[in-house]
């Protein structure tokens, strides 16, 4: 399975590598904001994954999703974004714009595999 991991911090990109290894990813791309994110999928092709966060520069979270929603070529890649904005109106942006599922940091590793499972991936297998 192939994941991207789209955030500014360097520390939360090797946090989630990790963790995602973990559950079976095997590809791991990364980006440090959204333009970037585009183009490494321009040049991977479609993931199954994408971990976004929403505070970022150049192009935020929100942003990305937006763009990746109106692109057919990625249709299928699921998204979650993983970010500090708590708002339950900035939940409801990112849901609307097209993020399947939502975490706030700080989370834990059971968390974002509970989340997994929502979206179709448990125990490291594609569901």
């Amino acid at each position: 399975m192939k994941a991207l991991i789209v955030d500014d911090s360097r520390v939360m990109r090797l946090i989630l590598k990790k963790f995602l290894a973990s559950e079976g990813f095997d590809v791991l791309h990364e980006a440090g904001d959204g333009a970037e994110a585009l183009e490494r999928l321009k040049e991977v092709g479609k993931v199954d994954l994408a971990l976004v966060d929403w505070n970022m520069p150049r192009m935020n979270g929100l942003e990305f999703i937006v763009a990746v929603r109106k692109d057919a070529a990625l249709s299928g890649m699921r998204v979650m974004m993983v970010t500090t904005e708590a708002e339950v109106s900035q939940i409801s942006r990112a849901l609307d714009a097209g993020a399947n599922e939502y975490v706030m940091k700080p989370f834990t590793s059971e968390v974002l595999r509970d989340k997994l499972g929502i979206l179709g991936f448990s125990d490291g297998t594609h569901a």
